[in-house]
């Protein structure tokens, strides 16, 4: 590990160890899974010193001793919000609503579909999925959509609906005047998801490395984008299986495009560019 120049450690608010460090990868692992690399530790640092700030605590050694012997549930959430990256946008990766829509197109609307998003952040990746849905079904059409994250506090923003106007600009006119409501006045330059909309939605928390999930559901298909980048081998291995039994038969996985599952080939096929086939 590259030691941090005498500058660099000289501006820390706090002391900064390497084995502070190691203690805060070993505790964000054991409770979501997430495997953070020797070069995220500037990022770590920023991150978690917030809590440092928040809770009162004048060292990293102190808050970590006060976290793990407390077990409060609702500091912990905050020490995983912390650490968690919240990176989207509207139509990210837009070929998977292309194959979405054209799933839906051949499988008819005789039935309701169900699809869950398990890494909703703030919103835009279930509310994409929504608007291919309702552009095939329509706005009432027979759908229900299950959006959950490790992080609370972006699925409140998640529910809330509310986006500024430059977060929509990957979103067609069309779309932005059918399923959102432009803000006026004092809300100017925001739009809130139409509750037309909204009400197909269901937004909860859930962490992927958890033993037991609230989901009893057989889904069409899963996005599970950009989330098993950040775990290792066996914890993929773990939660692609679990995947699996919740998917309906042919069912589909949509990953991200830095994820690749082909050692995971008696669960999943490869169909096309980052979208798998339940095996």
């Amino acid at each position: 590990m590259m030691a941090e120049t005498p500058a660099a450690l000289q501006s820390r608010e706090f002391a900064w160890t390497v084995a502070d460090f190691d203690r805060i990868r070993r505790l964000i692992y054991q409770h979501a899974g997430i495997s953070l690399h020797e070069g995220k530790q500037a990022m770590v640092y920023s991150r978690v010193s917030r809590r440092l700030r928040e809770t009162g605590h004048d060292s990293f050694r102190s808050y970590l001793d006060w976290l793990e012997s407390s077990r409060d549930p609702a500091e912990w959430q905050e020490f995983v919000n912390a650490l968690t990256t919240n990176l989207t946008s509207f139509f990210r990766e837009n070929h998977h609503f292309v194959e979405l829509a054209r799933m839906v197109r051949e499988g008819g609307a005789g039935r309701e579909w169900k699809i869950w998003c398990s890494a909703a952040s703030t919103g835009e990746e279930p509310y994409s999925i929504a608007i291919t849905m309702a552009d095939v079904l329509g706005m009432q059409g027979a759908f229900r959509i299950w959006a959950s994250d490790i992080d609370t506090r972006v699925l409140e923003t998640a529910a809330r609906g509310i986006y500024k106007l430059e977060q929509l600009r990957t979103v067609a006119p069309e779309q932005l005047r059918k399923y959102f409501l432009r803000g006026k006045g004092a809300n100017e330059g925001l739009a809130r998801v139409k509750p037309e909309l909204q009400k197909h939605l269901q937004f909860f928390t859930l962490n992927l490395v958890d033993e037991s999930w609230p989901l009893r559901e057989e889904f069409d298909a899963i996005f599970c984008r950009n989330v098993m980048i950040y775990f290792d081998h066996d914890t993929q291995r773990r939660v692609l299986a679990r995947l699996h039994r919740l998917l309906r038969p042919h069912g589909t996985l949509f990953v991200g495009h830095a994820e690749n599952f082909s050692d995971a080939r008696d669960l999943f096929r490869l169909r096309g560019k980052t979208i798998y086939e339940k095996v």
